[in-house]
């Protein structure tokens, strides 16, 4: 799942039992304008999105989620469709989650690829890295849009950093702040981000909605001269992903 963060089911560390007990819940979201990493990934517009998570009070935890996704007015890209699995617990006051994300995509797009995870969290601080573990997409029509040669879009290529940090008011609302930095060819080409940048956000949850602000240090994006196959006519620069973005959010969860 493309989110701001690995949204998977509450796991419960239970030390009163020596069964190991499973859990299955659900979750559906609807917003405005699907976001990851402060790039659009639905034009813009409005998303609609679910998946199921399975979780172990032993740590162990997989799930799928699906989003509808568009990037350029008449792309191949229709749906998104991720796979995930990892290992969350705690250490005293410390907490950390590593795991493994597949994000499908489209066969006309040829573009799927799969990161390894980490997170350590204390209080209301988390750090997060992303690694490109691999992807199915060619280096050759980013070395020939973007004018450069040697790109590499193999293991660890491409990351992902991000520093959250959240806390509760007296009034029940949740404000979360974000900072994030995305660097690698890959990572580049993937979103037309022309550049490696930095996104920031902050978010206004209460009950099951949350408002995000967000924003990122881009330039809007020049689509001239771009000519891989699938983006042959294509305007990129409605993404408008060098603009701030206001996003609101409705998710509920249950256990199945």
């Amino acid at each position: 799942m493309k989110r701001s963060g690995i949204w998977i089911a509450a796991l419960a560390l239970s030390m009163g039992s020596g069964t190991a007990m499973a859990q299955i819940t659900a979750n559906a979201n609807v917003t405005n304008n699907y976001l990851w990493r402060g790039l659009t990934q639905s034009l813009n517009q409005a998303a609609v999105q679910g998946g199921l998570d399975w979780a172990s009070d032993s740590g162990f935890y997989a799930g799928t989620w699906v989003s509808n996704v568009e990037y350029a007015p008449g792309d191949p890209y229709s749906y998104e469709h991720d796979i995930y699995f990892g290992y969350s617990g705690e250490s005293g006051d410390m907490t950390y989650d590593i795991g493994w994300l597949y994000y499908n995509y489209d066969a006309a797009a040829d573009i799927d690829f799969h990161e390894i995870y980490g997170t350590i969290g204390y209080g209301g601080f988390s750090a997060t890295a992303y690694l490109l573990g691999g992807t199915e997409a060619d280096e050759a029509p980013y070395e020939a849009d973007f004018g450069v040669t040697g790109a590499d879009f193999g293991f660890g290529e491409a990351y992902y950093l991000s520093l959250d940090y959240e806390f509760e008011l007296e009034s029940g609302m949740v404000i979360g702040l974000h900072a994030g930095h995305h660097d690698g060819d890959f990572m580049t080409w993937f979103n037309f981000a022309i550049d490696s940048y930095t996104d920031y956000a902050v978010s206004f949850s209460v009950d099951n909605f949350t408002f995000t602000i967000s924003d990122t240090d881009l330039d809007s994006v020049d689509p001239s001269g771009l000519s891989a196959p699938f983006m042959s006519g294509l305007d990129i620069s409605t993404n408008d992903n060098g603009e701030p973005k206001f996003v609101l959010s409705y998710s509920v969860d249950f256990e199945l």
